[in-house]
């Protein structure tokens, strides 16, 4: 069982011993005599050889040249031009998780195949905790110790150096609880819910390492890891080991063993050296897979100028957003390589933001059909409800791939919304769907309500400080609007192509006409056809008319139902009547068949102004 058990991923807080061979065989039995899975094809010889060749401790044999001749019955001149193990391997990936969503929910073994490699896992299904009863008791003993042992040391060293010594331990030591009590509460949750939750990229923050002289040091690099650990789950598009990982981890800790040992697929990990009044923090984004680094930065800073706290805070932000972000170091990352045989549920988030980077009408039925597909196979997923209701949204509001009968986009896009935020009240994707649902189902409040919601709690979401910018630009407020899509593009310039189209208009109703056409030439979202028409609208105000009117031309090719109804699309987009008239007036200039000043006044005053945020 040596080789099986290395590439076991049992909890480490667990003393029940992995499964014996004889366990394993009879699951694998289980598994093959169920009618949820299929008998036909080569399901069942693949899994089979796998299990036996992983028992008999032949795992590292099991690459896929070995497969490809003794499963699939290929020549000695196999290549890996072939795809026949890949597109193999996918299908039974699939069909393990139909099997075990379905039939094997209570089974006492998980066989599984990761991603990336064809040697199979074998771990407890619903693991038991096996200690002694009074164990998380000593578990929590041992969390109150440290934080006892934290607020000490704060108190031991703070002294010299600041003056307001007491609130700063009371601050740590609330701090350290709480982080304490998330922990726990995370732990007590993930094994309830694994089964409901796919595949994602994972990340393992290890302890930063202390480069300092004094005890100053020590403290703030204790501080930092955690802000860490607070900032980065946050993003739902990753999976974040807890605290309780991480601390056991030394700063030095080899990508390997991460690898090995908890089965993390990424490590964030870093250094901080405090001397005198600077402060310098180096971290590092590293793929376990080969030991590549990924990304890295230095930051510096002076106690001088700013509070240890700020400092703390500022940093694990801009590392959270570099790393974690849609279109961030981790996204891009995966997206490097995607599986082309094997769309896991990630797989459809990265074709969601292919999508949203693009907003071809061809990438939004790809990513409308796999997201459909994972909330069927994870029905608590909330992220995904959360892309697909905005992808729901844009069947209506884009006209792309819209679906006959009824419920009609608006009211799928709500209906998705609203349970993805029920099913995760503080997922961000979650919040952003029932946004800007609410927003286009008129109603405004409520949808900037949920807007300041979700911003509140990821202030380094970019993607939804973009999409809250644009919503609070489009109902008239263009320099609140402005000021969220700046700060969203600058720190995540991955996702600009929609946004940049939404600032440059912002930048025209601002009468900055040269800010506006350099933005919109940037955009440059060739296969979205309302680029065009906000593209005409800043070329006819900045007297480049040949450019408008080739601009209002494309538009009107690609969707001459808004010309028709121009005053209808803009009320559902909630902008102002005065600034449906100014836009409608700069499309009229270059010949569009617009209606008449006096028939866009006389629709807009029959329903009245929209409320604002």
């Amino acid at each position: 069982m040596d080789a099986v058990s290395a590439e076991n991923d049992q909890p480490h807080s667990s003393t029940r011993p992995p499964p014996a061979d004889d366990e394993i065989r009879a699951q694998l039995d289980r598994i093959l005599a169920s009618p949820e899975f299929p008998r036909a094809g080569r399901a069942a010889a693949f899994i089979q050889y796998l299990t036996e060749e992983a028992l008999a401790g032949r795992a590292k044999r099991l690459k896929g040249y070995t497969v490809a001749i003794e499963v699939f019955g290929r020549s000695d001149g196999f290549t890996q031009d072939d795809p026949v193990v890949r597109i193999e391997a996918g299908r039974l990936r699939r069909s393990l998780e139909r099997y075990y969503l379905i039939a094997g929910q209570h089974d006492p073994i998980r066989i599984d195949v990761p991603k990336g490699r064809y040697i199979p896992s074998f771990k407890w299904n619903c693991p038991q905790e096996v200690a002694h009863p009074d164990s998380a008791s000593d578990d929590v003993r041992s969390d109150e110790a440290s934080v006892h042992s934290l607020v000490a040391n704060a108190r031991r060293v703070l002294p010299a150096r600041w003056p307001l010594s007491g609130g700063f331990v009371a601050i740590v030591l609330a701090a350290a609880l709480s982080y304490w009590a998330t922990d726990q509460f995370a732990a007590n949750g993930k094994l309830e819910n694994i089964a409901a939750i796919p595949d994602e990229p994972t990340l393992l923050i290890a302890p930063f390492a202390n480069l300092g002289d004094g005890p100053e040091a020590a403290l703030y690099t204790l501080g930092l890891t955690e802000e860490l650990l607070t900032a980065l789950p946050r993003f739902k598009e990753i999976k974040v080991f807890g605290r309780e990982t991480s601390r056991s981890l030394r700063p030095e800790v080899d990508a390997s063993e991460v690898r090995s040992g908890v089965g993390a697929r990424y490590l964030l990990a870093g250094a901080v050296r405090v001397s005198g009044s600077r402060v310098r923090v180096t971290a590092r984004l590293v793929d376990t897979a080969d030991g590549a680094i990924l990304w890295s930065q230095t930051y510096d800073d002076d106690l001088r100028t700013h509070e240890l706290f700020s400092i703390q805070a500022d940093v694990a932000s801009k590392v959270a957003t570099a790393v974690a972000q849609p279109y961030g170091i981790i996204a891009q990352a995966v997206s490097v390589s995607p599986p082309p045989d094997d769309m896991g549920v990630y797989d459809c988030k990265v074709t969601f933001y292919t999508y949203r980077a693009e907003l071809s009408v061809e990438q939004h039925a790809k990513a409308r059909d796999c997201l459909e597909n994972a909330v069927a196979r994870f029905p608590s997923y909330a992220t995904a409800w959360g892309m697909l209701s905005i992808l729901y949204l844009d069947e209506d509001r884009f006209k792309y791939n819209m679906r006959p009968g009824s419920p009609p986009p608006l009211e799928r896009a709500l209906t998705s919304a609203r349970r993805a935020v029920q099913l995760d009240p503080g997922n961000i994707r979650a919040l952003q769907a029932l946004m800007t649902a609410l927003f286009f189902n008129q109603q405004l409040r409520e949808a900037m309500q949920v807007g300041d919601q979700a911003l509140a709690t990821n202030p380094n979401d970019t993607k939804l400080m973009a999409e809250y910018g644009t919503r609070a630009a489009m109902s008239g407020h263009w320099k609140r609007g402005a000021a969220l899509l700046d700060r969203a593009l600058a720190l995540n310039p991955g996702g600009a192509g929609y946004y940049q189209g939404t600032r440059a208009l912002a930048a025209h109703m601002m009468n900055d006409n040269a800010t506006a056409v350099s933005l919109i030439q940037k955009a440059d979202l060739q296969k979205f056809p309302l680029f065009h028409v906000v593209a005409a609208v800043i070329y006819a105000e900045a007297g480049l008319m040949d450019d408008a009117k080739r601009e209002g031309m494309t538009f009107l090719k690609l969707r001459p139902d808004y010309i028709r109804n121009i005053v209808q699309e803009q009320k559902i987009r909630n902008f102002r009547p005065q600034d449906s008239i100014r836009l409608i007036a700069s499309l009229r200039k270059i010949g569009l068949p617009v209606p008449d000043q006096a028939v866009v006044e006389a629709e807009l005053s029959m329903s009245g102004a929209s409320d604002g945020p």
